[in-house]
């Protein structure tokens, strides 16, 4: 039997919403850029759209990981659906394709089976933190905290330093 917060946090559904509102984002960045040139919008408008984008866009790259760990997409699957976050609404395809293949189905797997992986360290340790829910979850975002400020500390890419020699 399951409750309603267990389906509705399960990877299917946590994976399908990131991959949605990642491409929300793509579409809010998309036209932000398109309403400045137009009509020279403030860059403050941008750097705010631009920072929801990149929070969302980090945090579907952690839920990927997340739910390609636990639905054993293997690791050149998870890092397919992580890098097609860079292409502009290739989330939606990837998700789609995902869903179709049943690649979202079942539930988190917090105990082990019979299958000869969950004995890996790695597998122990993964269920070790998915039975710790709230734990997970600041380490995740503890995670996104740190790259989104180090992104933040070397700035846009147009303005990191060239070496001309």
């Amino acid at each position: 039997m399951t409750n309603a917060s267990t389906v509705r946090f399960s990877p299917r559904h946590l994976f399908r919403f990131f991959a949605f509102t990642e491409a929300v984002t793509w579409t809010l960045l998309l036209g932000g850029l398109a309403f400045r040139a137009a009509f020279g919008a403030p860059p403050t408008m941008l750097t705010i759209v631009g920072g929801i984008h990149g929070a969302v866009f980090l945090g579907y790259g952690v839920v990927a990981a997340l739910v390609g760990v636990n639905n054993r997409w293997g690791v050149g699957r998870t890092v397919l659906g992580i890098a097609l976050a860079v292409v502009p609404y290739a989330t939606i395809p990837f998700e789609i394709r995902t869903e179709k293949a049943g690649r979202l189905a079942g539930a988190w797997r917090r105990t082990a089976t019979s299958d000869p992986r969950d004995a890996h360290w790695f597998d122990r340790l993964y269920r070790w933190f998915l039975n710790r829910p709230m734990l997970l979850v600041l380490v995740l975002l503890t995670v996104i905290v740190a790259i989104f400020a180090t992104l933040i500390l070397i700035g846009p890419p147009g303005g990191w330093p060239v070496d001309e020699g």
